[in-house]
């Protein structure tokens, strides 16, 4: 990473002491989340990380597991055995009778495997380092993990990196499958200790795993993993495939005999979106059984020996089922709101039965439960926390695409114009989905923008996930082309059924939205004032300091090294003359995915060229803004901005 050393002591001040002095958006006094949604085998209770969120407290919370009947939504149970630590990753046993997490104390900096039975807790094994997605073996005699241990960051590219001192890259995490015995005792790690495994889904036999796996750095070699076979005696590791696209969720049939997996154009590990591929476990050439689906799939369950998806059709989050050819999708249920569960975005029982935590723009988390069509709302903590919302699914045509965006604003606006603010989502193999809080970026909930005074429009632009593998990948090699052109249409098509000022509209992004940010004012006056988290400025700097430049192969087909001109051609940096937009910058100090080097780039410009421009940098934060009072920080400085130039 490249750091300008006086420039970032300049910038280091605690962000707090520098915020402006605006309230912060009225906030509901907290907010009931349901983390990490897990259902038994039998399809008879619900596993939950249950937080209450106080928004206005730079207090990080604390959660408790909560058992609940899958029929009533009736507490059954609540386990908390470690005030300090974080839960996460529940998992039920193949009998139903226990359930497994993780407890993560980061202060300690270790991870223990903990077993609830009812609500008595033990502990199997503790590693210093970092634990993941822990699976009983399919006889319940042992449990396997994901393990880093004696880890130097918390696991992906979105977190903050490791200090980079000494011999860069010569000592390299490594997340390795790790085994257990269902009565505990000492972690036996079983992959190589030269491979990092992603993800990893057990053998039925139980003698083995298979999983997506790179030899390497983790955070930056995903793009090109393949798709292994792990021996649970020996360790020893076989190919069975590696694709020239990303996979996700390798899942083995029951039989033994194939394994089946999401494949596509992805742009960040855990964004998941792409077709239906299976290969033999012997190893072979992938077939795409999925192809010219109109949709993305996200996630893969084989249950009860049949295979079940989640996927994104357009604007809908649904439940996919298919035949015992696995070549014939079919929507058992779809929802126009985000769903989240432990492993996926749904909880399947062997039956059928399903459950998840469910929101939408209005409506805050709550869980269901059913099967389709009676599928019931179980919960109702923040049924008091319901807003009033207008929300449009637009769909709008640019050049030969139909797009489709969210426009949220208020159910009773008032007389005259209202300013807009156009929210570009990263990736760009993504989308925007209707949450009720705030996504990863926009930090403040839509409705409390709303209550502001503003519209918001959140466009999903070619390259986006939810029409299928052809759209995903229409803007390879075209970043800041086609997309940017879909959004623009997208602010027109608002426009046309909204009473939004087109003198008062704001641009807003994180990521890959932080480039079109960034690109964008480079491209068109139209915006007034703009916000960039975590932007993509130069290219060409971008690829050589980046933690995780193998990303750009799938989309741009060489590095820079090898075919420099399209970096070249999508830099902001290039164009910064063009600029007179007034910009908010922020981003973290340790940033692998976008270093923060890339807003000092845009900021230095800027101040060089006049334009007003602020640069915020968080200390100790990665891609993601994590810390609560950074968090707090950036909930009054972002409407702030906006405030000061849209004037709602």
């Amino acid at each position: 990473m490249l750091v300008h050393t006086l420039l970032l002591a300049q910038m280091l001040a605690t962000p707090s002491s520098q915020a402006p002095d605006s309230a912060l958006p009225a906030a509901p006094p907290s907010v009931h989340h349901y983390l990490d949604l897990a259902i038994d085998p039998k399809g008879q209770h619900i596993a939950s990380i249950d937080i209450r969120h106080e928004t206005a407290e730079a207090v990080e919370p604390h959660g408790a597991i909560v058992l609940r009947d899958v029929t009533s939504g009736r507490e059954t149970g609540r386990i908390d055995p470690c005030s300090q630590c974080r839960y996460s990753d529940l998992a039920w046993s193949p009998d139903g009778t226990e359930l497994v997490f993780v407890a993560t104390d980061e202060t300690a900096g270790t991870a223990s495997i903990e077993v609830a039975a009812g609500t008595t807790v033990r502990a199997l094994t503790s590693v210093q380092g970092v634990v993941h997605a822990p699976r009983y073996a399919p006889d319940g005699r042992s449990i396997a993990v994901l393990a880093t241990v004696a880890a130097r960051k918390r696991t992906g590219a979105l977190e903050a990196a490791a200090p980079q001192v000494g011999e860069i890259g010569a000592a390299p995490d490594e997340q390795r499958i790790g085994v257990v015995a269902r009565h505990g005792g000492e972690l036996r790690l079983v992959s190589p200790s030269d491979t990092y495994v992603y993800e990893y889904d057990w053998l039925p036999d139980g003698r083995g795993f298979v999983g997506t796996a790179a030899h390497g750095d983790g955070d930056n070699n995903w793009w090109i993993a393949e798709l292994a076979r792990f021996d649970l005696a020996t360790g020893a590791m076989r190919r069975i495939a590696k694709p020239d696209y990303q996979m996700s969720f390798p899942r083995v049939a029951p039989d033994g005999h194939s394994v089946q997996f999401i494949g596509g154009l992805m742009s960040d590990f855990g964004a998941v979106g792409g077709d239906l591929y299976e290969v033999s476990l012997d190893g072979g050439t992938p077939t795409n059984l999925t192809p010219g689906y109109a949709g993305s799939f996200s996630a893969l369950y084989w249950r009860g020996g049949r295979l079940y998806a989640t996927g994104l059709r357009l604007d809908e989050s649904v439940l996919i089922g298919f035949d015992s050819n696995r070549r014939n999708p079919m929507v058992l249920w779809g929802v126009k709101a985000a769903t989240r569960a432990a492993d996926g975005d749904m909880a399947i029982a062997n039956d059928g039965h399903f459950a998840a935590a469910l929101e939408d723009f209005a409506h805050p988390p709550h869980i269901v439960a059913g099967t389709s069509p009676d599928v019931r709302q179980i919960t109702h903590d923040n049924d008091a926390l319901i807003v009033d919302l207008n929300v449009q699914s637009l769909i709008w045509k640019s050049d030969e695409y139909f797009v489709q965006g969210w426009l949220v604003g208020p159910a009773h606006p008032t007389d005259g114009k209202h300013p807009l603010i156009v929210h570009v989502h990263g990736g760009p193999s993504s989308a925007a989905l209707p949450t009720y809080g705030s996504d990863y970026s926009l930090y403040t909930a839509i409705h409390e923008w709303v209550d502001k005074g503003y519209y918001l429009l959140l466009p999903n632009p070619r390259g986006s996930y939810g029409q299928g593998e052809a759209f995903a990948a229409a803007n390879r090699r075209d970043f800041g082309g086609g997309d940017l052109r879909d959004i623009l249409a997208g602010v027109d098509a608002a426009e046309r059924v909204a009473p939004i000022d087109d003198a008062r509209i704001g641009l807003h992004g994180h990521s890959y939205g932080g480039f079109m940010t960034m690109w964008a004012l480079t491209q068109t006056h139209r915006f007034r004032a703009a916000i960039a988290g975590a932007g993509l400025s130069n290219w060409i700097s971008y690829y050589g300091t980046n933690g995780i430049d193998t990303w750009m192969l799938p989309f741009i087909g060489a590095s820079v090294y090898d075919d420099p001109a399209p970096y070249h051609a999508m830099s902001a940096i290039e164009h910064m003359k063009n600029v007179t937009t007034p910009v908010l910058l922020y981003t973290g100090e340790s940033d692998v995915e976008v270093p923060a080097s890339q807003s000092f780039e845009y900021w230095h410009a800027l101040k060089t060229l006049g334009v007003p421009v602020q640069l915020h940098v968080y200390p100790g934060e990665g891609h993601l803004v994590h810390k609560p009072e950074h968090v707090l920080d950036l909930r009054r400085r972002l409407p702030a901005w906006f405030d000061q130039y849209l004037k709602p």
